[in-house]
């Protein structure tokens, strides 16, 4: 399977191509927006990636920099399929900026690698895992059951990107993740038989760094997404560090680099995935298959 498009990716690219001509150019975002008749926050805004230009605003910088040719017609391309909604869009209403971002990033990234040092990684939870998660956060903050349930749909919709035959997933887990209790000991024990499963995809790379590894990598969770480099108009590595309730995106070449190298180190220290795979496996039947099953039989 193959995803379509992601605008917000696409609006990304658009946007360093645009400051990368302006910079070129040797002219001023205040320049710029006064030659135009923009405001300078405009110019700012879409050059962060934060809004959007519509096609025919594009045209107009485009005149200005006096872009022409195959060059312009790329941008151009750009610029129309920036201009279309992804899906999760839809739930704007139930979902924060920074969440919808990352979404579109997931949604076309060639490579994405994961470290969860609290719980599961959203495209490997079972919905019922999902829920526990979610319902909690109305612990911090209100949260009305009807968007818990639209939360929930977009994260089981998130997980139709396992099936992207492109996408390489690499996931390192920490062993707490497997012992930490999220609802009762059914939800447990679907949640790590779901873990096994998805190992066995040929895309998926699942590895559990275990409590007696030695640990060098200390910090939050985080997500590295890397972009295929199939156009003049590439995407550069991200990296989003997750807390509680938001994301920080993080796009320099100097913290993406860090953060691969935090990641390489703690696949390092993980077991291998068939050792990893025992371990699930293991954890799932000693802590989570106890009183449920046997009443259940």
């Amino acid at each position: 399977m193959t995803a379509p498009a992601s605008p917000t990716v696409r609006r990304r690219r658009l946007a360093a191509e645009l400051r990368g001509i302006r910079e070129s150019k040797g002219k001023s975002g205040d320049a710029v927006a006064a030659a135009l008749r923009w405001s300078p926050s405009k110019i700012s805004r879409y050059e962060r990636a934060r809004t959007g230009l519509r096609p025919r605003e594009v045209e107009r910088l485009l005149d200005y920099y006096q872009v022409t040719g195959p060059h312009r017609a790329l941008l151009l391309g750009l610029a129309e399929d920036a201009a279309q909604k992804g899906w999760w869009e839809e739930y704007a209403d139930s979902l924060s900026e920074d969440y919808q971002q990352f979404i579109g990033l997931e949604h076309e990234a060639t490579s994405i690698a994961i470290w969860h040092v609290d719980v599961v990684a959203g495209l490997l939870q079972t919905e019922a895992y999902a829920r526990h998660i979610i319902s909690s956060y109305s612990r911090v903050e209100p949260v009305a059951p009807g968007m818990i349930g639209r939360m929930v749909k977009v994260r089981m919709r998130r997980q139709q990107v396992l099936n992207r035959e492109e996408l390489q997933l690499s996931v390192v887990l920490d062993e707490s993740v497997l012992k930490r209790r999220i609802g009762d000991e059914s939800v447990m024990y679907e949640q790590l038989q779901r873990l096994l499963q998805e190992a066995d995809r040929p895309n998926l790379t699942l590895q559990i760094l275990p409590l007696s590894a030695q640990h060098t990598v200390f910090g939050e969770s985080f997500v590295v997404f890397g972009f295929r480099d199939d156009s003049d108009a590439m995407l550069h590595d991200m990296v989003i560090t997750e807390q509680l309730r938001s994301s920080v995106t993080l796009e320099g070449e100097r913290e993406t680099y860090l953060h691969r190298i935090a990641f390489r180190s703690l696949s390092e220290a993980a077991l291998d995935p068939a050792e990893s795979r025992a371990l699930i496996l293991e954890t799932a039947e000693s802590y989570w298959s106890g009183t449920w099953r046997r009443a259940s039989a």
